[in-house]
């Protein structure tokens, strides 16, 4: 019989002083953040790049905003408008976990038209250039997943699968004995998610990238790369509990909402050689 894995016991506020609680969850945006950053002034010290470390500051500052803001409005609209109905400032407690990469890539891209807007660069310049950023704050993004204890796979029985304590996620044990300890071993597919759409996505755009690419190429890869990976995960993922399968037992929300992201990236890759081999 194999080894049974069990959830660690992580406390999802990494610091609190009096009433102010710190979480990890933000930690980790923070990460996201300065991992843009880093990157982003590193990409425009390369020789003939366009950009200076002043752009990247303001790039990160619009950034920001964009993803805060349509992360949390994009999770609120496409999987808890309950929340909204029942309590409207419920859209501010984003300390509580709950923000949609969907929403955040709507947020950002309107940051970043206003940014090309302001400094002269084309919408696609401007997305080209921060694709590579992305990836390595998403995974950060999905380990606070990790630690919030939120977004589990369905049971399984590989060798990895984590068991969690009935007592903190009875929701998960529903259909056990009553008593039971721990719920059945699930997939942890924010952990996949971490490693298909943080790391290996990062790798693939990073290493593109390095070459002189058609306008529109780079951005075009980011949204099928990322399209493919949020897909692929949502096969073994459990869907939001007021939503379920929207059809056929299989289909969810994130597969649907990441569906037009594969079509648009396919096309912009092959507009983007198309215009290439013209020129």
């Amino acid at each position: 019989m194999r080894a049974m894995l069990t959830y660690p016991a992580i406390d999802p506020v990494a610091l609190a002083l009096g009433p102010l609680k710190i979480h990890w969850y933000g930690l980790m945006y923070l990460v996201g953040f300065a991992a843009f950053w880093a990157l982003g002034r590193y990409r425009a010290s390369r020789p003939g790049s366009g950009w200076t470390a002043a752009m990247v500051d303001d790039l990160l500052f619009y950034g920001v905003i964009g993803v805060i803001a349509g992360g949390r409005l994009g999770y609120m609209l496409f999987y808890g408008f309950h929340q909204i109905l029942a309590n409207p400032l419920n859209l501010f407690r984003v300390w509580e976990g709950g923000m949609s990469f969907h929403g955040g890539l709507i947020g950002v891209l309107l940051a970043m038209a206003w940014f090309g807007h302001k400094h002269g660069r084309t919408f696609f310049q401007v997305t080209d250039f921060i694709a590579p950023l992305v990836p390595l704050g998403l995974l950060a993004g999905r380990i606070g997943n990790f630690i919030n204890g939120e977004l589990w796979g369905r049971a399984t029985e590989v060798a990895w699968g984590l068991r969690l304590s009935c007592e903190r996620f009875p929701q998960y044990c529903r259909d056990l004995p009553p008593g039971s300890e721990w719920s059945l071993p699930l997939h942890p597919s924010q952990l996949y998610e971490a490693a298909l759409e943080g790391l290996a996505l990062f790798v693939i755009l990073w290493l593109f990238s390095r070459r002189p690419r058609p306008t529109m190429a780079v951005s075009g890869l980011f949204l099928v790369g990322y399209g493919i990976f949020r897909s692929l995960v949502e096969l073994v993922r459990v869907p939001d509990s007021h939503l379920g399968y929207l059809a056929f037992d299989w289909l969810t929300m994130g597969q649907l909402l990441s569906l037009p992201m594969i079509l648009a990236g396919g096309l912009l890759l092959i507009l983007a050689y198309r215009r290439h081999h013209a020129a």
